[in-house]
């Protein structure tokens, strides 16, 4: 079985804005299977930005899963990480399912995996899939050297993962709060 390789995801909270972006390629073993995937949404009457690395039908799964809990958490986001962690870890088919996913409003920022973890970045920002250190790394730099907005940080660092890593590209999608 050949390996499906796809997505960086960044999110950048400054200023009370928060960024979160991904590029849109997704490859399969060598192959580059398409350019245009998006990976990034809004969530919860566009209150709640998302992101997800992982298998495209695992992730989408979860996220209309993880809609439902905020739904009925009323918005508040690491009330419905906590919910939706634990079914994910012990739902029996929920558990199965291989994603990461990048979450966040104006005031908080979560990466939420199916391990159980909900991790809050202290320097608020956050990147998951293949060239997610990379994108890190350059957000890191600018969001400390630059007075660049949030947006402006995390649209770069993609460009900056896109020319580093074969498994993103240049195709970017940018949402902001």
């Amino acid at each position: 079985m050949k390996a499906m390789r796809s997505t960086t995801i960044l999110a950048v909270k400054k200023d009370g804005h928060l960024a979160v972006g991904g590029d849109g390629q997704v490859t399969l073993d060598t192959t580059i299977m398409k350019h245009s995937t998006r990976k990034v949404m809004r969530l919860y009457q566009g209150k709640v930005l998302a992101g997800f690395a992982g298998a495209a039908a695992d992730a989408l799964t979860l996220l209309d899963n993880f809609e439902g809990r905020l739904q009925s958490a009323r918005g508040n986001l690491k009330v419905a990480s906590r919910d939706f962690v634990k079914e994910w870890r012990t739902d029996r088919i929920l558990r199965r399912l291989e994603a990461l996913m990048i979450v966040g409003d104006t005031e908080t920022l979560l990466v939420v995996s199916g391990n159980g973890d909900i991790i809050e970045p202290d320097d608020h920002i956050a990147a998951i899939g293949s060239g997610g250190s990379y994108a890190l790394a350059a957000a890191r730099a600018l969001a400390g050297h630059t007075d660049m907005r949030a947006e402006e940080i995390v649209l770069e660092s993609l460009r900056i993962a896109a020319s580093i890593c074969i498994y993103t590209n240049d195709h970017i999608v940018v949402e902001t709060l």
